[in-house]
């Protein structure tokens, strides 16, 4: 080619060098590093800054919660969509408030997929349970995808252990003392009835209390919460018994309680209240006649006249 000919590689572009970060060396002196490694810890820290630049930007535009949902959509186009959900475990409880959640779930879904049903993967499974727990009989649940259209929505209900009354209201509880339902009084099951503020949180204390006196247990018609320290226990025969406060104590006194009647009978017998709080002692109201004066109390003087 001669003296014209063109050298290889002549008319190509050299491909540029990334920029450096570089620090001026007037503040690079101050630093207590050398001025490479300086330049590398700028480097650094503004690569940071573009990446945080950028995440901010993905998550502005909303771009993962976007491409869920176009996933969510194509498997919902595949022929995952929910057409139907199955409750089990529920023997007590209604089931309306439990379809009402799940309906506003799949509504939800169906709506964010532009469908007329729910796909699987956009329904939000931990929703719907978390939202079934603030439900007073739901102890606990569980909700699975059945492949290919179904939910199961297993449910574990607490057990009813008493009646509560306060504030002119019952509502059904359980062992430890939450509140499952409201009861009507026409409805009442027959269960052992608390009494009074605060006693719904003493029912295992009195379940316990009674198991250790088998042969009262049955008889027990209310359990009312005195002062927030101790119960009286009101039997269907008509007594009741003041027992001291602690659940030692009351137990001691209420198993002596038990063996004297077992004994003398002295459930049955027209008294009406046993007093067992002070110790070692039983302090015993009998019933009044009809205008018989109250002991201790004073009496009206007769008019004069």
């Amino acid at each position: 080619m001669g003296e014209a000919h063109v050298r290889r590689g002549a008319g190509r572009a050299k491909p540029r060098k990334a920029a450096k970060v570089v620090v001026p060396k007037k503040i690079a002196k101050k630093l207590p590093v050398g001025q490479a490694k300086a330049n590398r810890i700028a480097g650094l820290a503004f690569t940071g800054f573009l990446l945080a630049i950028g995440l901010v930007v993905v998550v502005a535009l909303d771009i993962p919660a976007k491409a869920e949902r176009s996933a969510g959509a194509a498997v919902g186009r595949a022929g995952f969509t929910v057409s139907g959900y199955q409750i089990v475990g529920l023997n007590h409880m209604d089931r309306g408030p439990i379809d009402e959640v799940i309906n506003d779930e799949l509504n939800r879904a169906a709506g964010q997929a532009g469908a007329a049903r729910a796909p699987q993967p956009l329904v939000d499974v931990a929703a719907i349970r978390e939202r079934l727990l603030r439900f007073g009989w739901v102890k606990d649940a569980r909700v699975s995808r059945r492949l290919p259209d179904t939910l199961v929505i297993d449910v574990v209900e607490r057990t009813p252990a008493a009646l509560w009354q306060s504030k002119g209201q019952l509502a059904l509880i359980d062992a430890e003392g939450v509140v499952l339902d409201r009861v009507p009084v026409s409805k009442m099951p027959d269960l052992p009835l608390v009494i009074g503020p605060g006693a719904n949180a003493h029912t295992r204390e009195l379940e316990r209390l009674m198991d250790s006196v088998p042969t009262l247990e049955p008889q027990l018609a209310s359990a009312t919460w005195v002062g927030s320290r101790r119960w009286d226990l009101a039997f269907h025969s008509g007594e009741t018994v003041a027992l001291p406060e602690g659940a030692g104590p009351a137990r001691a006194a209420l198993q002596k309680f038990a063996r004297a009647d077992r004994s003398t009978g002295l459930l049955g017998r027209g008294i009406v209240r046993f007093d067992l709080r002070v110790p070692g002692k039983m302090i015993v109201r009998l019933p009044r006649a009809p205008g018989e004066p109250i002991a201790g109390e004073p009496q009206p003087q007769p008019r004069e006249g």
